[in-house]
């Protein structure tokens, strides 16, 4: 299993598909991030499946893993899984060390949103799982931030120019 102890380098993967799970307190940014990142990576021509269109609204996260789900899933082409979730707010933050499977993963809850109010920055972690493994895993700080718009718009312009190329190209 690949992980951070490993020596683990989350650089130069080849993203060609991708579920967008976004793991946010309140239903209204999920759907941002979720629309957002299927923006993105549509536009890299990236094949993407929100998980708003795989689960019904307020169905638990967990049941992505029943076999019914995934067959479906699999059926789409999908074999990878982008999450998206703040790391924390006006501190440098680092990639978790956690090398946890997506099945873990999904079993966790945030208690963040996209904007908390004084806070000046937002730090997302993003994780790609590939086969239920840990592949990819990078913070993006957003500063300047004064509000939820300004956030969303500053974490496109930097996540473009900071995160996605290493989503497209193997090294």
């Amino acid at each position: 299993m690949l992980g951070y102890a490993m020596g683990f380098k989350s650089q130069g993967i080849k993203l060609t598909n991708a579920v967008i799970i976004s793991q946010f307190e309140n239903q209204e940014d999920r759907f941002a991030m979720q629309g957002l990142f299927a923006d993105i990576f549509q536009q890299q021509h990236i094949k993407t499946l929100p998980v708003m269109n795989i689960l019904k609204e307020g169905e638990d996260l967990k049941n992505l893993m029943s076999d019914s789900i995934q067959k479906i899933i699999n059926q789409k082409g999908f074999d990878t899984y982008f999450v998206v979730n703040v790391r924390g707010y006006d501190r440098t933050f680092k990639p978790s060390l956690d090398a946890q499977t997506f099945s873990e993963l999904i079993e966790t809850t945030s208690i963040y949103k996209i904007y908390r109010d004084e806070a000046t920055s937002v730090s997302f972690e993003f994780s790609v799982y590939k086969e239920d493994v840990l592949v990819s895993r990078q913070v993006l700080r957003c500063g300047n931030v004064s509000d939820r718009d300004s956030v969303l718009k500053r974490l496109r312009k930097r996540f473009l120019k900071k995160v996605m190329p290493s989503y497209l190209v193997v090294s």
